[in-house]
């Protein structure tokens, strides 16, 4: 009977243990980088997917928006902190796959684990609505036509948009001359004021023109269709799908974070990336869900990384210092 007495308060003991060890991240707040002002999308729902995450693990996730030199001041942050799980990163791909052709950054794709991604939000190029064209085909067919010069706004040189736009035209075998601009705001404005013939940007900028039957959109960067812009053709309506380039977002730690602690984080916000809650911010911000883990999201930086250098390379673009 003693025995028992002695046994059954050790058993005890070893039993309240193993809660405590599996609820052993985190113990503290967590900071969330953004490398993005307030405000945007990606401040949107880096925000959301927080607030429902500390609802799970019962800790505070502190989001803290580092902007600046397109995002990589943010992301450099990131890959040079601990690797304890205690400072991550939610980005948007362009400060890792687009950003180091054109700047000399402080981080390569190995400075980063992916966790997981959300999903994406296509880039337009849109027309004005005299333009003679209703759909992709006919477009295209406007671009080859003999002696075609139309010109096109963009986010910058060696940005995403620059690069996605390039990619599509260079399959195309068309040349289409390149205007940039500081933003897609600024691009939405010249091409509404006409001193470009396309827009060539994010959704949020044009969809109120649009709406006000101020522009046509033609063409999205995904493969497929956006629900956001239904007249608008996806790349596979010309037969371009493997040249999709889009926005997306991801969640990333610097390697060498435990394996508890990784996959509790990518357990944690994929699970939260599925709720009613987060795809109704994604819905609001016209982009959308393609909820993947951190193998398939850093197979698609990869890929991603290779194609926009080469695209970059073939404009001759040169890596400069921030």
């Amino acid at each position: 009977m003693s025995k028992l007495r002695v046994f059954l308060p050790l058993a005890a003991v070893a039993l309240a243990g193993a809660p405590a060890l599996a609820q052993s991240y985190p113990t503290r707040p967590v900071t969330l980088v953004v490398p993005a002002p307030t405000g945007g999308g990606t401040d949107v729902f880096a925000r959301v997917l927080a607030e429902i995450v500390e609802g799970e693990l019962k800790q505070k996730f502190v989001v803290e928006n580092r902007a600046g030199a397109g995002g990589t001041l943010g992301s450099a942050q990131v890959a040079a902190a601990k690797p304890d799980g205690y400072t991550i990163g939610f980005v948007w791909n362009s400060p890792l796959t687009t950003s180091p052709h054109s700047l000399n950054v402080p981080y390569t794709l190995d400075s980063f684990k992916p966790v997981m991604s959300i999903g994406y939000s296509s880039y337009v190029l849109c027309v004005q609505p005299s333009f003679p064209a209703e759909n992709a085909a006919d477009f295209v067919a406007k671009l080859k036509e003999p002696g075609a010069k139309f010109t096109y706004g963009n986010d910058g040189v060696g940005g995403t948009m620059q690069l996605a736009a390039e990619r599509i035209f260079r399959d195309l075998g068309v040349k289409v001359r390149g205007i940039p601009f500081a933003g897609a705001g600024e691009t939405a404005k010249n091409f509404l004021g006409a001193h470009v013939d396309f827009y060539g940007g994010s959704l949020p900028p044009i969809l109120p023109h649009v709406e006000a039957g101020k522009a046509k959109c033609l063409l999205v960067t995904s493969a497929e269709k956006n629900p956001a812009l239904p007249k608008a053709d996806g790349l596979s309506a010309i037969k371009l799908e493997k040249a999709e380039t889009v926005l997306w977002w991801s969640l990333v730690v610097p390697p060498g974070v435990p394996d508890e602690v990784f996959n509790t984080l990518q357990k944690s916000f994929m699970a939260a990336a599925n709720t009613d809650k987060f795809k109704e911010a994604m819905a609001k911000q016209g982009a959308t869900l393609r909820v993947l883990d951190g193998k398939a999201t850093d197979a698609l930086l990869r890929d991603e990384f290779k194609a926009l250098g080469e695209v970059a390379a073939s404009l001759g673009i040169q890596k400069k210092t921030q």
